[in-house]
């Protein structure tokens, strides 16, 4: 008798109910890896007591899947993931018995029905960048300079080593709200461009401008673009 017939891998039920989360990072949390995330939050679904479904095969997990997680050291409030369950719940009441199990400074801001795929509703996220300490002057003119190029090349390290892209191209807006503070609203492409991209970008456009402290950054808002705004994957639901 070989292995196989001896031990099959063991098939579970489909989900009944699939739920989407938006979720946040603040404060020291922020530092909090997409790793550690995943395990904060798995640990939160047990004690929260969310009926979860899980995997077929010879190792089942709970049926957990992110979407576009940020960086670690970045705040955010508007990240997302899909569950799905064995059971059908109250999408309220599985928020609040997630945040009374969730560590400090991770907190779900909203729980609803999934209605289609996270990925084809988040193609666009709003940041905010700080910068403390930095000379409003030549920010002001790195700004100006970075939107009137219509390329600028930037690197990062990836898995396969150095690669350079075109941060340009995926800066939709770029505003300076006050002195030291940034808003961009980025679409996501391939590679997808980060805050830190951004940043990179304008110390090479302009030679006066460099970050005097490390830069707080936070995601604001995640989404389509639609006439120059960021509207939300739960505002974008199909009437029944």
């Amino acid at each position: 008798m070989t292995n196989s017939a001896r031990r099959q891998p063991e098939q579970q039920a489909p989900p009944v109910q699939k739920l989407q989360v938006r979720y946040a990072k603040r404060g020291r949390a922020r530092f909090t890896s997409h790793r550690d995330f995943a395990r904060a939050f798995e640990r939160a679904l047990r004690r929260a007591g969310v009926p979860m479904a899980y995997s077929s095969g010879f190792n089942p997990h709970p049926r957990v899947s992110f979407a576009n997680a940020s960086p670690t050291g970045a705040a955010t409030e508007a990240e997302y993931l899909e569950i799905g369950l064995s059971e059908r719940v109250d999408p309220d009441e599985v928020a609040a018995a997630l945040n009374a199990a969730m560590p400090g400074g991770l907190a779900i801001v909203e729980v609803v029905e999934a209605a289609g795929p996270l990925a084809d509703r988040l193609t666009a996220s709003a940041w905010g960048i700080a910068l403390p300490g930095a000379d409003p002057d030549a920010l002001a003119a790195a700004v100006a300079a970075l939107l009137a190029a219509e390329h600028l090349e930037v690197e990062r390290m990836t898995k396969t080593g150095m690669r350079a892209f075109d941060a340009r191209a995926a800066i939709a807006d770029l505003t300076l709200v006050e002195p030291g503070r940034l808003r961009v609203v980025l679409t996501h492409g391939t590679p997808l461009v980060r805050p830190d991209d951004v940043l990179q970008a304008l110390t090479r456009v302009d030679a006066g401008f460099a970050p005097a402290e490390p830069p707080v950054l936070t995601r604001l808002a995640q989404g389509r673009l639609e006439d120059g705004r960021i509207v939300g994957p739960f505002e974008q639901r199909p009437a029944d």
